[in-house]
């Protein structure tokens, strides 16, 4: 798709139209499209796209809500708008969204960016020590390969409940 990169993209809630747009491009990225589209149906809202002109997707990133936690995924941005900082900002996104949700941490799988999450505060963690609910989502289970990485960020300390 040729598009004149020099407008400037608009972020918003993703809605069950942008489906086929999103799947297209987590396609093109190599990246998992199991239970997305569920996703979608069920709250599209989850997802957060950026969009060049009316109905153009070329970014997405999702938040995956399993009670106190989340998981961060599908990041992917359409490769004519790579190097415009938009899953930057997605990421951004997204954090700040699980922050307003109250999540108290943020989990991951990355293939090849392993390097590219730490500088939004996320470090490596063993999938064993992932909480259930994240772990027994189909991305953890099934979508993302055994070698793939796990990463965490803590984003709340809860409350203590008074004794």
């Amino acid at each position: 798709m040729s598009t004149s990169l020099t407008m400037t993209p608009t972020f918003r809630g993703a809605t069950v139209g942008d489906t086929n747009a999103i799947l297209q491009l987590l396609t093109a990225a190599g990246l998992p499209v199991a239970g997305v589209a569920d996703l979608l149906s069920t709250d599209a809202r989850q997802f957060v796209v950026a969009e060049a002109d009316a109905r153009d997707v070329v970014a997405v990133a999702g938040l995956e809500v399993c009670c106190n936690n989340a998981l961060l995924r599908s990041v992917a941005v359409r490769s004519d708008w790579q190097r415009h900082r938009l899953g930057h900002q997605l990421v951004q996104r997204i954090v700040c969204e699980a922050e307003s949700r109250g999540i108290e941490a943020l989990y991951l799988l990355t293939m090849t960016a392993e390097h590219y999450f730490p500088r939004f505060g996320f470090d490596v963690v063993a999938r064993d020590a992932v909480p259930a609910e994240i772990a027994n989502t189909l991305e953890f289970k099934s979508a993302c390969p055994a070698s793939a990485v796990a990463m965490t960020r803590a984003l709340v300390t809860p409350i203590p409940s008074p004794s």
